[in-house]
């Protein structure tokens, strides 16, 4: 397995961890290869973690991986291994990937639907210019071509696939959770109304979650609004809610370890972002027993079930966003079952324990 940021705190460093975390018991033997970046302690049965120093930069992106490559090659003539499971984005990685040894790619997510062109009308402006997306896509394709087999996490991100004319078999396997790690602490008292997780950046809702979070507390003067995360967007958000830190909290970036604690606090989940894989922290908060309101998009439909799991609302109707969460919050306070059958929902489904064996037999 090639990945470059194992130690961090993004989505599919969470992801890795959480696979190699529930492997089965007598699974073939899993090399990852990747960077030094905030390296911690790491341990798994039957699992080699080989690091090569790395700064998250492009350049040095490229010599990592030369090396990677190198270490790759050996473990193949030694025949330790007999494929190698790439994840992207970043890129570079699958463009320099050594030809000589076949490739699964796990693709989390694509430039078509990072970019919004993936959906019939713009929800928002994209970072990057139409030439900028098109040498993108163009150089995902090169990598889809090199690919024996290719793994997505939604069905949205198989309908994604089939707009790049992928020929390799796509298979879907959702992101999971560690149900070990994130689970319902009904004990806990529940400190936070509303907790928004995630990236602070326009493509992932950023400009409509403070619109959410000035009438949410212009209909309830009690409320208490917890936003996690960090971004590009981080100056604009906190200042336009300078003026409501009695109600909203901005707590920036956050270990990963803290976040369980953070979920077992908090009543319901929010999420105004327009574009996903399978996003992990709303897997995390509803195995935590939190119900989630969120954008109706394709990606949220196997998790997100309409008036059971939680509610999805017209992309960018920010008063029916409004209604529907002060709404979660009226239920749970009527029926405290519904944050068992959440919970409930997301054992079942999306269990790393039985996610990691669908992967096991696509990757051995």
């Amino acid at each position: 397995m090639v990945y470059p940021q194992f130690y961090g705190v993004g989505g599919i460093a969470r992801y890795l961890d959480s696979f190699l975390t529930n492997l089965p018991q007598e699974h073939p033997t899993i090399y990852i290869i990747t960077g030094d970046e905030h390296q911690m302690p790491r341990a798994y049965p039957n699992v080699e973690i080989i690091h090569i120093p790395f700064k998250a930069n492009r350049l040095n992106l490229l010599f990592w991986m030369i090396q990677a490559n190198r270490i790759l090659k050996t473990l193949w003539k030694a025949q330790k291994i007999s494929v190698v499971n790439l994840h992207i984005p970043p890129l570079i990685t699958g463009l320099l990937l050594t030809r000589a040894i076949p490739m699964v790619l796990t693709a989390h997510t694509t430039y078509l639907g990072m970019s919004g062109n993936f959906y019939s009308q713009p929800y928002f402006k994209s970072q990057w210019s139409t030439l900028e997306i098109a040498i993108k896509q163009w150089l995902e394709r090169i990598i889809f071509r090199h690919s024996k087999a290719i793994i997505t996490l939604t069905t949205q991100g198989a309908e994604e696939l089939k707009q790049y004319q992928v020929s390799a078999p796509v298979h879907i396997v959702p992101n999971g959770v560690d149900t070990q790690t994130f689970q319902n602490a009904v004990q806990v008292e529940k400190t936070v109304d509303v907790l928004f997780c995630g990236r602070i950046e326009i493509r992932k809702g950023s400009r409509a979650m403070v619109e959410v979070c000035q009438q949410l507390v212009a209909r309830n003067p009690n409320i208490r609004i917890l936003i996690v995360g960090y971004g590009d967007d981080d100056p604009w958000v906190k200042a336009q809610l300078q003026g409501y830190a009695h109600n909203i909290t901005l707590a920036g970036k956050v270990k990963f370890t803290e976040m369980p604690n953070l979920y077992a606090k908090s009543k319901v989940y929010a999420s105004t972002s327009y574009y996903e894989g399978l996003p992990g922290t709303c897997l995390e908060a509803m195995a935590s027993g939190l119900p989630a309101v969120v954008w109706d998009f394709q990606f949220y439909a196997s998790l997100v079930i309409q008036h059971q799991t939680g509610i999805r609302v017209v992309p960018n109707d920010i008063q029916a966003m409004v209604e529907a969460i002060s709404q979660q919050l009226a239920r749970l306070n009527d029926n405290k079952m519904i944050s068992y059958q959440v919970t409930q929902h997301v054992n079942q489904y999306f269990n790393w324990q039985s996610l990691a064996k669908q992967l096991i037999q696509i990757l051995h």
